[in-house]
């Protein structure tokens, strides 16, 4: 067994990080009922497709100031403050009397997924060094990945008795609270730690432009990626896939296929290194994209999203991993703030960017810009990367 799952520290990150999944997709079985109970309102078919979007544009808004408090105030207050708002304003919707109110709620709940994305972002930078690193965001991807899966199927049978119960689905931050605290100490930064050490380190050279290359490439890789939860159900039925078993068949194939390659680039990023891995995951969307946008039956959509889902397998936790691994460690917070506000600022802007192509052409041109997209991307990353210092800390010879 890998040593770091024999930390306890690292299953606690990877609690944590499965109730950031929850932020969006919970709520969504529930939206055509939620829209019915208010149907009165005469901005309920807007309002409630808000409720889906409200907590990334806050989180895409906030994450950079809840780094920079996390790296002052340090990691835990921050992170069981949020686990506190995410309980609090992720039920609301359980008993609140308007749309409007319950929508406001959603904008808290991006407050409080964006100070725990932050803080045990930071912490994964704290607790563990180099190649470790990467394999725990592997193992951190495929749990939010399963933890994802669960929610939503879970959050499904309960809209199915009532639209208001999916919400109390967030109330699991409540039992989650003692175990993290138990699970996650503060970093030591006393005089003579190591973590006192490794906050005097300036990090690489030129460190914030590796960060700002890897928080633009995740945004851009969620503005074409989110087009796929968004957008894909209704491709399927343009195909003849009328079923709403299709769309959930294909989104489960793209989870588990994330999930295993999550952890699988934990293990080859020491030898693909950091240009290769996130090439690797966009040649592997871009052709998965091509697949779908070609597709005419279930299987062949089925296997589009697949080779999606592995392509994000590689990239996803080589953005942060990089991001902390070439920063200097009083900087973690307000890196992992950073990244956290791209993966959210691309899902917000990705029904923007990919509508009007759908409305000028249709789903399967839609599909294949971005098969380029991502093949674009692929060229672009490979270059700019290839310029930068090369790294030190993702050699083979590290890895564990």
């Amino acid at each position: 067994m890998d040593r770091i799952l024999r930390d306890s520290r690292a299953w606690g990150l990877m609690l944590a990080a499965t109730l950031t999944i929850m932020s969006n997709a919970t709520i969504t079985p529930a939206l055509p009922g939620i829209q019915e109970i208010f149907a009165d309102n005469p901005n309920a078919e807007l309002l409630t497709r808000l409720l889906i979007t409200a907590p990334s544009l806050i989180v895409a808004i906030v994450a950079p100031f809840a780094g920079a408090l996390v790296d002052r105030l340090g990691r835990r207050g921050p992170l069981f403050t949020g686990l506190a708002v995410y309980a609090v304003a992720g039920t609301a919707g359980l008993y609140l009397q308007s749309l409007e109110a319950i929508f406001l709620s959603r904008l808290a709940l991006g407050l409080g997924v964006a100070a725990i994305m932050t803080a045990q972002s930071a912490l994964i930078g704290d607790y563990f060094t180099g190649p470790e690193r990467g394999r725990l965001m592997g193992y951190q991807l495929a749990a939010v990945n399963f933890g994802g899966l669960i929610f939503v199927m879970t959050a499904g049978f309960l809209a199915a008795g009532n639209a208001r119960l999916p919400f109390l689905i967030y109330g699991l931050a409540v039992p989650m609270f003692p175990l993290l605290w138990w699970l996650l100490p503060e970093p030591d930064r006393g005089p003579g730690s190591d973590a006192a050490q490794a906050a005097t380190a300036m990090g690489e050279p030129g460190w914030p432009m590796t960060v700002a290359i890897m928080a633009t490439a995740a945004s851009l890789t969620f503005v074409v990626f989110y087009s796929v939860p968004t957008q894909l159900p209704y491709h399927l039925v343009e195909i003849g896939l009328e079923d709403p078993r299709y769309a959930g068949e294909v989104m489960a194939s793209m989870m588990m296929a994330a999930a295993l390659m999550a952890v699988i680039s934990g293990w080859v990023r020491p030898w693909l290194g950091r240009i290769g891995t996130p090439v690797t995951g966009f040649v592997l969307m871009a052709t998965g994209f091509w697949t779908v946008a070609h597709a005419v039956h279930l299987p062949m959509a089925m296997l589009g999203t697949a080779l999606i889902g592995s392509g994000l397998g590689f990239c996803m936790p080589t953005f942060i991993t990089t991001a902390l691994n070439a920063a200097p460690a009083k900087r973690r917070g307000l890196v992992s703030g950073l990244v956290t506000s791209s993966f959210f600022l691309g899902q917000f802007l990705s029904p923007i960017v990919m509508q009007p192509v759908i409305t000028y052409w249709n789903y399967r041109t839609a599909f294949t810009f971005g098969a380029g997209c991502f093949a674009v991307l692929a060229l672009i990353l490979a270059v700019t990367l290839k310029r930068r210092p090369p790294p030190t800390v993702d050699s083979p010879a590290r890895a564990h």
